[in-house]
C-alpha cells in the first residue's frame, strides 16, 4: 500500500491515537488482517506521497507473487491470534454444530417495538375489558370485572380480545375447581403464543429419562446426579511426594536485600538498576544502583521522621504503609519499596485507585482498614492524578480508611549521622501482597523477611541469575511474578531490568523484543498473552534477534491453553535465534509464591514434557491419555520441575486431605521455606491453606511437614514435572463432574466469535443454584450485531459447549461494548462481574437462560391422584386412630328471632329498621362524608335517608314505569346517593345491583363492563346521576355502546315531588333484597343473591362481633360496590344505628393523609379500609410521619382498623403499617384483617374484645403437598400468615378436601366450608343452573357430619386450636387463608400458590415494583413490573429464574418485564392474573422485554 513509507512520528497526534487503537484492536483479534490494513490505509491516505492512480490501481489489483504470499501468511496468523485457541478444538466445534444444525433453533426474545411505550402513572385496572355477551351466560359468565380502582389503564387492544373464557360457555360447564386451564395455544393465534409453542417444541428434546412420579413424604430432598457407572476412575498407586533439587546456595551473595542494595549501591553505583520506556516507548528513563541507594535511605528517613503531624505518632518500624504506583512508574515503586525495607516498615502494594467504583476497590479498602495502614506513599505525577475535593485533599474512597497521602519525591536528605534501624527478626513481616479470592474478598498474604530472602536465593539457583544480566519484564512488578523476578530477584543479584509498561505494549506489542535486541537482555519474563500480541506485529519483526536469550520465563504456563502460544511463538521465531530450550513455563500462586519453573537451558529426556489428554477423564478428575487427534481432548505442557528444596504433593480437592493416586487430578501442595506465612487478620483460613498435613488413604499422617495448598490442579508427571490443568478459582463442578473455565472460555470462541463478540472480552463463572453450580458466559458484543445474529451465535454456543463439556449452559449474556468491568492490566474483573451480574447490575443487551436443559435435579414430581383404593371414609378413620383433631371451628351464638312477633320481625327488613329509625330518632346522623380537603361535605340524618329513598322509590314507580320485583342497577361513585339509590329501590319492592361508573379518562375500555354486568343483571333500568347519565349519552360512549342500547336510564337527582303511598314489604324474608356482583382473583364475574333475612343475618352478626351501637362512630374508606365493603358502606349503619364517616378511596389517592386525619379529629375507634389504601397511605407518608405529628395527628384513639378483603391477609404490609403509625399512637394489636367471599361476605371480622391476631410459620414445602407443618421463625422455607379476623357469630365452618369433600384434619390444608344464616342464596342465573347451585351452596361432607348443608368457598386454608381465650370462655380456634382454589397452579404434581412465588420475586431485585405468575400449557409465566430505565430489564431475568427455583423448585418458562401500573388489579387491590395472562397471550401487553427460557 501507499502508506508503508509514511513517518507516523509526522502524523497529527489524533491519527496516532486512531492507529494506536487499531493496533490494539488487531492484537485483541477484534478485526480482521484485511480490515486492519483497510482501515489504515484509510487514516493514512490523506497523508500519503501523491502516485499516479493507473499505477496505483494496477498494484492494489494484481498484487505481486511475494506480497500475496505475506498476506496469506498474515491471514493464516490472524486464524491463530488468540491465546484460547485450538485448531483440534475449532474442529471438534464445527462438528457438534453440524450435529445440531437440524434441532430447531432458540425462540428469540420479544422486544418492545412501539415507538412510544405508555408508562401509566397509576396501576391499571383490569375490570374492565370489551367482551361481547352471549344470549346466555351461566352464573360465573365471564372475567372482565367490576370493580375498579379509580386510575387510568392502558387499552389492550380491540373490542372482544382482552379476555379469555375459562368457562366453557358453550355447553354451560363450569370448569372444575383445580383443574388446569384448557391448552387453547393453537386456537389463540399470535406472537407470543406461537413462541410459547416454538419453546414447548424445543423442551420436547429431554435431556435425561423421566422421573416415575412419587412424593417422598419426609423431606422434599433434592435429586442427587446419579453416578455413571462408565466414568473413569484412578487405577494408579498413591502418589509419592516430589522433593526439588537440594538448595545450594552460591557464594558471593548478599546476606539480605538491604544488603544487596547497600553492596551495588556502593561498589557499582554507576550501574543501571532499572530502564523504563516512556511514552514513545524509548528506554530513556534509568534509575542506577547508587540513586536507588540514596533514594531508598531518603525515604526511609522521612518515612521515619516527617510523616505526621506535630504530636501525632508517625511511622515506626512494623508498621504497614501502601504503595500507591501507577504501572509505568517502577522506578518510583522500587525505590519506595526498598525505602520501607530499609525503615523496618511493612509495604502492602497496591493498584492506583481512580474512582469511587472501581471494581474491587471496597475490597482493597478493607483489607487496608484491616492491615490498620494510615499512610500512603505515592509518586507526585500520581497524586496529582488522584480525584480531589473541592477543597484539593484526595477523596476517601469507599471502604477505604482516612490516609495520609506521602509523595516520595523530593525529600530532603538524611542526617550523616543516621542510620537505618536495626533489621527486624526473620520472623517479622517484610511485605504484604493483595489477593483476591474466588468469591471477590481481598486478602493480604504475609511473607516474612526469611521467606522472602529464600525465595529470592531459590529464584537465583533456579534461573542461573547472575550480577549484570538485562532482565525485560513486561508484567506487574507491584505482585505476583513480576514483584518476585522483576523487584526482589533481580536488585538481589545487582542485574539490570526493562520495564515495559502496558500501556506501551498497547500501542506496540514487539516494544519487548525490541528491547531484548537492543540490550542483548538474557532473561524475558513475559505472559502468553504478551507472546501472542508479538505475534501479530509482523512488521517489525525483521529486526528481531532473539538469539541471546537463554530464558523466556512465561509467567501463566499453568494456563492449560498457553501451550498454542508458545509453540506458535516458537515457530515464527526459532529463525531469530529464539532456541526451543529458552521457553519455561512456571506455575505461581500468591500464598506458595513459585511452585515450578522448568528450568532454562535444559536438553534431554525429562527437561520438558506434554501429554494429551481425554478431557472427559479430567472432568471425572482422572488422567487418561488420548490420542492426539481426538476432537475432545487437551494438551497439556509440563509447568518445570519442584524448586530447589521444596517438596511437592497432590491431594484430593474436596474432603480431608488425601493423598492422591498418580493417575488422579487433585490440588498441588508445596512444602518450602520461602512460601507465604500467613493471611494477615485471618487465623482460621490460614490453617486451613498454609497449614495442611496431607494423609494416607487409610487417615495417617503423612509427616510432620506442612504443607500449603496452591489452588493449581493437575499431577505429577514423569521425571518430576508438574502438570497443571486448571486452578481451583476458575473450577466449576456440575453436576459432579470438573470444568475449568479456561476450558470453557477455548470453545466459546471457537464459535466464530470474530463476528459478533470481542476476543478477549469474556468472563466465565459459576454460581451455585438449588445445590448445584451453574455456568454463566458473559461476553461483550460487537455493536454492529443484529439481535438475530447474537441469538444465532448464542444457540450455536449452547450446542458447542454441550457436545464438547457434555455441560449445560445455564445463562448467556451479552453486554454492550465495554461494558464488563476492568482490572488495571485491562483484563475482564472476574469478581466484580459476578457481583453485578447476581446484583442485578450487569445490563446486559441479550440474555439467554436454559434452566430446563441445565437443572436435573429438581424434586420427584408427585403423583397428585390419589389411588381408588384410598377413600375420604379411609383418611377419616386415619385421622381418628391417630389422634388428629378434625379441622372445625364455630362462632358465638347469634340469637334467633321469633318470626311470631310482629316487633322483631321488622329486624329481618332493612327498608322496615330504616322506617323505624326515621320515626324514633329522626335526627340521629346516620352518614357523614369527607371530601379531599378533610372537610364535610354532606351529612344524612334517619329522616333524610327515609324522605330521600321514598322519592326515588317513588320516581322508579313514576317515570320508570318499573314493577315490584324489577332489577335496577345502581351505578354511582362512593357517595350517600348511593345509600339512598339503595333504599330507594328496597322501598318500592325492586331489586338493586351496584355497578362501578365508568372512568371519565378511559371510557373505551371501562364503559363495556358497565354495559355488561347491567346486562346479566337483567336491570330493567339505571338509576344513577346527572352527570354519569351525560357521561352515558357522550359521544365518545355512543362510539362504544349505542346509547339506544341501554336501559332507561333516570336521574335521581331530578326533583320529584309526589309521595311514596305505601313501601313495600317482602312477603317472606327469603326473597332477594339485592344482587352483588363482583370479579374473582381468577377474573371471572359472578353474581349472587342475597335475601332479606341474609342481609340483616350479616349486619346482626357485625353488629355482635364490632359491638356497633348508636353511638358509635365509624370511619369507612374502601369501595362500596361488592362484598363486606358494600355492607359496611350500604347496610350496617342502617342495622346498627352507627355513624358512619364515608371517605371516597379517590380523594386519599389526592390526599394520602385524609384517611387518617378524619380517624384522629373525630377520634373513631372503630375504622375499616382496603388494601388499597393502606398501601397509599403507607408509601405515601412514610416521610412526613414527623409533619404529621407536628400538625397533632394521634391515633391512640383507634381500637380497631381492619382491612376488608377477599384474600390471604397481606402480612408485610400491615406489619409495615403498624410499624410505621405506630410512632402515632397507632396500638400493633389494633391492626387486624377480615375475610368473606362470593359465598358468604362476612365470614372472619376482627370484633373489638376478640383475642389478638394469631400469627404462624409454616413449611412451604408442605404447604404445597398440601400439608400443614408449623415451624419456628426463621427456619428455611417458612412462610408467616396471620389468620384472617375472628370467626362471625353464627358461622360453623369445616376444612374438607375439594376433590374427595372429606373433613380434613387441623395438620391438612383444604377448601374452607361455611354453613351460616346469612350465606348467600345461590348464584343469580338468566336460566336455571342446578348442578353449580348444589355444588357450591349446598354441599354436604362424605366423612363426619353429613346432614350440614354447607356453601364451598372456594379458598384453601386450615384451622388451627389456639391458647387464646375467647370472650364465651372457650379456646380460640384461628382460621387460617392460604388462598383461592381456582387460583393455585399445579405444577410438579404440587400445589403452588401464585402469592407466594411473586414475593420471591419481588424480594428479588429492588428495581420490581410488583409482580404477578401465572401458567399457560404447563409454562410458568412471571411477568414483573420494572421501576428503572429500560436497559435495566435484562438484569431481572437471571435473578428471577433464581428466586423461583431456589425457593420453589419450578423453572421459569416466560419472564415478562413491563412497565408499573400494567399488572391489572380491582378495587381490592387483588391482581387479576387471569385478566394478565389473556393480555399477555394476545400480544397486547407492551412489553419492555419477553425472556424465553430453554
Amino acid at each position: 500500500m501507499a502508506d508503508v513509507n509514511i513517518d507516523v512520528s509526522k502524523l497529527p497526534s489524533e491519527i496516532r491515537g486512531k492507529l494506536a487503537e487499531l493496533d490494539l484492536e488487531l492484537s485483541e483479534g477484534d478485526i480482521t488482517q484485511k480490515g486492519y490494513e483497510k482501515k489504515k490505509h484509510r487514516l493514512l491516505s490523506p497523508y500519503a506521497p501523491s502516485t499516479p492512480t493507473a499505477q496505483a490501481s494496477s498494484s492494489h489489483a494484481q498484487p505481486s507473487p511475494s506480497t500475496a504470499a505475506q498476506r496469506r501468511a498474515q491471514r493464516r496468523l490472524t486464524r491463530e491470534d488468540n491465546r484460547y485457541h485450538s485448531e483440534i478444538r475449532t474442529e471438534a466445534v464445527m462438528q457438534a454444530l453440524a450435529l445440531h444444525k437440524q434441532r430447531s433453533m432458540v425462540p428469540m426474545p420479544s422486544k418492545r417495538t412501539s415507538a412510544v411505550s405508555p408508562v401509566p402513572t397509576q396501576r391499571s385496572s383490569a375490570i374492565y375489558a370489551n367482551v361481547n355477551i352471549p344470549s346466555q351466560l351461566p352464573p360465573t359468565a365471564s372475567r372482565s370485572e367490576l370493580d375498579m380502582l379509580h386510575s387510568q389503564r392502558p387499552t389492550w387492544g380491540e373490542p372482544g380480545s382482552a379476555l379469555a373464557d375459562v368457562i366453557q360457555i358453550a355447553d354451560g360447564q363450569s370448569q372444575p375447581r383445580g383443574q388446569q386451564p384448557p391448552d387453547v395455544t393453537m386456537h389463540r393465534p399470535g406472537k407470543v403464543s406461537a413462541k410459547i409453542q416454538q419453546l414447548l417444541n424445543t423442551l420436547k428434546r429431554p435431556k435425561r429419562k423421566p422421573l416415575s412420579e412419587f412424593f417422598m413424604d419426609e423431606s422434599e430432598e433434592l435429586e442427587q446426579p446419579p453416578l455413571d457407572p462408565n466414568a473413569p476412575k484412578p487405577e494408579g498407586s498413591t502418589v509419592s511426594p516430589s522433593a526439588g533439587d537440594q538448595l545450594i546456595i552460591p557464594s558471593g551473595l548478599p546476606r539480605n536485600l538491604e544488603a544487596a542494595v547497600q553492596r551495588y549501591g556502593s561498589a557499582t553505583y554507576k550501574a543501571t538498576c532499572a530502564t523504563v520506556l516512556d511514552q514513545s516507548g524509548r528506554p530513556t528513563i534509568s534509575l542506577s544502583y547508587g540513586k536507588l541507594l540514596s533514594r531508598t535511605h531518603k525515604i526511609a528517613y522521612n518515612l521515619l521522621h516527617k510523616v505526621g503531624s506535630k504530636g501525632e505518632p508517625g511511622v515506626k518500624a512494623g508498621d504497614r504503609v501502601t504503595l500507591v504506583y501507577p504501572n509505568n512508574d517502577p522506578i518510583s515503586f522500587m525505590c519506595a519499596f526498598y525505602g520501607c525495607l530499609t525503615a523496618g516498615v511493612v509495604p502492602v502494594p497496591i493498584e492506583v485507585p481512580l474512582t469511587k467504583r472501581d471494581a474491587g476497590g471496597q475490597g482493597v479498602g478493607f483489607l487496608l482498614g484491616s492491615l490498620g495502614v494510615t499512610v500512603a506513599l505515592t509518586s507526585e505525577a500520581c497524586y496529582k492524578g488522584l480525584p480531589k475535593t473541592p477543597n484539593g485533599e484526595v477523596i476517601t474512597f469507599r471502604g477505604w480508611p482516612k490516609l495520609q497521602w506521602f509523595v516520595t519525591e523530593h525529600l530532603s536528605k538524611s542526617p550523616k549521622d543516621w542510620l537505618p534501624p536495626p533489621r527486624q527478626a526473620d520472623d517479622s513481616p517484610v511485605y504484604v501482597e493483595y489477593m483476591t479470592g474466588k468469591d471477590g474478598s481481598v486478602m493480604g498474604v504475609t511473607n516474612s523477611r526469611a521467606n522472602m530472602l529464600c525465595h529470592c536465593r531459590t529464584l537465583t539457583v533456579a534461573c542461573n541469575y547472575t550480577e549484570g544480566e538485562v532482565m525485560i519484564c513486561v508484567l506487574d512488578f507491584k505482585r505476583d511474578v513480576g514483584l518476585w523476578h522483576g523487584v526482589l530477584a533481580s536488585v538481589f543479584n545487582g542485574m539490570h531490568v526493562v520495564f515495559i509498561p502496558y500501556s506501551i505494549m498497547k500501542v506496540d506489542p514487539a516494544s519487548w523484543m525490541k528491547m531484548i535486541t537492543r540490550f542483548k537482555a538474557s532473561v524475558g519474563i513475559v505472559k502468553s498473552r504478551d507472546m501472542h500480541w508479538g505475534l501479530l506485529a509482523q512488521k517489525d519483526h525483521k529486526d528481531i534477534n532473539l538469539s541471546s536469550l537463554r530464558m523466556l520465563l512465561v509467567a501463566d504456563g499453568a494456563n492449560p491453553w498457553s501451550l498454542t502460544s508458545c509453540d506458535s511463538f516458537l515457530n515464527v521465531f526459532q529463525d531469530k535465534g529464539l532456541k526451543a530450550e529458552v521457553i519455561c513455563p512456571c506455575a505461581s500462586c500468591p500464598e506458595a509464591l513459585t511452585v515450578s519453573i522448568r528450568r532454562p537451558g535444559r536438553v534431554g529426556t525429562n527437561a520438558s514434557g506434554r501429554g494429551v489428554l481425554s478431557m472427559n477423564g479430567l472432568s471425572y478428575g482422572v488422567v487418561r491419555v488420548d490420542s492426539e487427534n481426538s476432537l475432545t481432548s487437551l494438551t497439556l505442557q509440563d509447568c518445570g520441575q519442584v524448586m530447589p528444596g521444596a517438596t511437592m504433593v497432590v491431594i484430593k480437592m474436596d474432603g480431608a486431605p488425601t493423598l492422591c493416586k498418580t493417575d488422579e487430578v487433585g490440588e498441588l501442595c508445596l512444602s518450602s521455606s520461602y512460601v507465604g506465612s500467613t493471611y494477615f487478620g485471618l487465623q482460621g483460613i490460614t490453617n486451613q491453606i498454609f497449614k495442611v498435613v496431607p494423609l494416607h488413604s487409610d487417615g495417617r499422617p503423612m509427616g510432620e511437614q506442612n504443607f500449603i495448598r496452591t489452588g493449581l490442579l493437575g499431577f505429577l508427571g514423569p521425571g518430576g514435572l508438574i502438570f497443571v490443568c486448571g486452578s481451583r478459582e476458575g473450577l466449576m463442578t456440575v453436576s459432579g463432574r470438573r470444568h475449568n473455565t479456561d476450558d470453557i472460555i477455548a470453545t466459546v470462541l471457537a464459535v466464530e466469535p470474530m463476528k459478533f463478540i470481542y476476543r478477549g472480552r469474556i468472563a466465565v463463572f459459576s454460581i451455585p443454584v438449588l445445590r448445584d453450580d451453574r455456568i454463566v458466559i458473559i461476553a461483550e458484543q460487537r455493536p454492529d450485531c443484529s439481535e438475530e445474529e447474537s441469538f444465532q451465535w448464542m444457540s450455536r454456543v449452547l450446542q458447542a459447549v454441550d457436545s464438547i463439556h457434555q455441560a449445560g449452559v445455564y445463562c448467556l449474556a451479552l453486554v454492550p461494548p465495554n461494558y464488563l468491568p476492568k482490572t488495571p492490566l485491562g483484563g475482564i474483573h472476574l469478581t466484580e462481574t459476578k457481583k453485578r451480574f447476581l446484583e442485578g447490575t450487569l445490563h446486559p443487551a441479550n440474555v439467554l437462560m436454559c434452566p430446563h436443559t441445565c437443572v436435573t435435579n429438581l424434586p420427584k414430581p408427585r403423583e397428585h391422584n390419589i389411588g381408588a383404593d384410598i377413600t375420604p371414609s379411609a383418611v377419616h378413620v386415619g385421622n381418628i386412630v391417630q389422634g388428629a383433631r378434625l379441622a372445625y371451628a364455630l362462632g358465638r351464638e347469634i340469637g334467633t328471632i321469633d318470626d311470631e312477633s310482629d316487633n322483631a320481625r321488622k329486624y329481618q327488613f332493612l327498608s322496615e329498621i330504616l322506617r323505624w329509625r326515621a320515626q324514633t330518632t329522626p335526627e340521629h346522623v346516620l352518614y357523614s362524608i369527607i371530601n379531599a380537603k378533610g372537610q364535610l361535605q354532606a351529612t344524612l340524618t334517619c329522616l333524610a335517608l327515609h324522605k330521600k329513598a321514598e322519592k326515588i322509590g317513588a320516581m322508579l314507580m313514576d317515570k320508570g314505569k318499573l314493577n315490584t320485583g324489577d332489577h335496577v342497577a345502581l351505578i354511582y361513585p362512593p357517595s350517600l346517593d348511593l345509600v339512598a339509590a339503595f333504599y330507594g329501590c328496597l322501598y318500592v319492592g325492586m331489586v338493586p345491583v351496584t355497578i362501578r361508573p365508568p372512568h371519565p379518562q378511559n371510557i373505551s375500555t371501562t364503559l363495556p363492563t358497565v354495559r355488561m354486568v347491567s346486562e346479566v343483571s337483567k336491570a330493567a333500568a339505571i338509576l344513577s346521576n346527572s352527570l354519569i347519565i351525560k357521561m352515558l349519552k357522550s359521544k365518545e360512549a355512543s362510539a362504544i355502546v349505542d346509547v339506544k342500547t341501554w336501559p332507561p336510564l333516570l336521574d335521581s337527582d331530578d326533583s320529584h315531588k309526589r309521595k311514596l303511598q305505601t313501601i313495600y314489604r317482602a312477603p317472606t324474608a327469603e326473597m332477594i333484597c339485592f344482587l352483588d356482583f363482583s370479579v374473582s382473583t381468577t377474573g371471572m364475574l359472578a353474581g349472587v343473591k342475597m335475601s332479606h333475612a341474609a342481609a340483616s343475618g350479616l349486619c346482626r352478626a357485625m353488629k355482635l362481633q364490632c359491638e356497633l351501637y348508636p353511638s358509635r362512630d365509624v370511619a369507612l374508606c374502601l369501595d362500596p360496590y361488592c362484598g363486606l365493603g358494600f355492607a359496611l358502606w350500604c347496610l350496617s349503619s342502617i342495622y346498627s344505628g352507627h355513624h358512619s364517616i364515608l371517605i371516597p378511596p379517590a380523594e386519599v389517592e389526592a390526599n394520602p393523609a385524609l384517611w387518617l386525619s378524619t380517624v384522629s379529629q373525630q377520634k373513631v375507634r372503630d375504622t375499616f379500609c382496603s388494601y388499597g389504601v393502606m398501601e397509599l397511605c403507607t408509601k405515601g407518608l412514610g416521610t412526613s410521619i414527623v409533619a404529621l405529628r407536628a400538625r397533632g395527628l394521634n391515633l391512640s384513639c383507634v381500637r380497631t382498623l381492619c382491612v376488608i378483603a377477599e384474600e390471604r391477609p397481606r402480612i408485610h404490609l400491615t406489619a409495615s403499617f403498624s410499624k410505621l403509625f405506630s410512632s402515632l399512637g397507632l396500638s400493633p394489636r389494633a391492626v387486624s384483617t377480615s375475610f368473606g367471599c362470593r359465598v358468604n361476605m362476612g365470614i372472619c371480622l376482627q370484633g373489638a374484645s376478640s383475642p389478638d391476631p394469631s400469627t404462624v410459620f409454616v413449611d412451604l414445602r408442605a404447604l404445597r403437598n398440601d400439608r400443614v407443618t408449623l415451624v419456628e421463625k426463621g427456619s428455611p422455607h417458612s412462610l408467616h400468615l396471620m389468620e384472617s379476623g375472628k370467626l362471625m357469630p353464627g358461622l360453623k365452618v369445616v376444612i374438607a378436601n375439594p376433590e374427595t369433600k372429606g373433613q380434613c384434619a387441623d395438620s391438612h390444608l383444604g377448601e374452607i366450608w361455611i354453613s351460616s344464616q346469612f350465606n348467600a342464596s345461590g348464584y343469580f342465573t338468566i336460566y336455571g343452573e342446578e348442578s353449580l347451585h348444589l355444588d357450591h351452596f349446598e354441599a354436604r361432607l362424605a366423612t363426619g357430619d353429613m346432614s350440614t348443608t354447607y356453601a364451598r368457598t372456594g379458598y384453601l386454608g386450615f384451622i388451627r386450636r389456639t391458647d387464646l381465650t375467647q370472650s364465651d370462655g372457650e379456646r380460640h380456634d384461628a382460621i387460617f387463608v392460604v388462598g383461592a382454589l381456582d387460583e393455585t397452579v399445579m405444577l410438579r404434581g404440587m400445589r403452588y400458590h401464585p402469592i407466594d412465588i411473586e414475593m420471591s420475586v419481588v424480594r428479588c431485585h429492588r428495581k420490581i415494583c410488583e409482580c404477578a405468575v401465572f401458567t399457560w400449557t404447563n409454562l410458568l409465566v412471571v411477568v414483573v413490573e420494572l421501576d428503572g430505565s429500560e436497559n435495566e430489564a435484562l438484569d431481572l431475568v437471571p435473578l428471577v429464574t433464581n428466586a423461583v427455583l431456589e425457593e420453589h423448585y419450578l423453572i421459569v418458562g416466560v419472564v415478562v418485564v413491563v412497565d408499573p401500573g400494567v399488572v391489572p388489579i380491582n378495587s381490592r387491590g387483588e391482581k387479576q392474573r387471569m385478566h394478565l395472562r389473556d393480555g399477555f397471550l394476545a400480544d397486547q401487553l407492551d412489553p419492555i422485554y419477553v425472556a424465553y427460557n430453554m
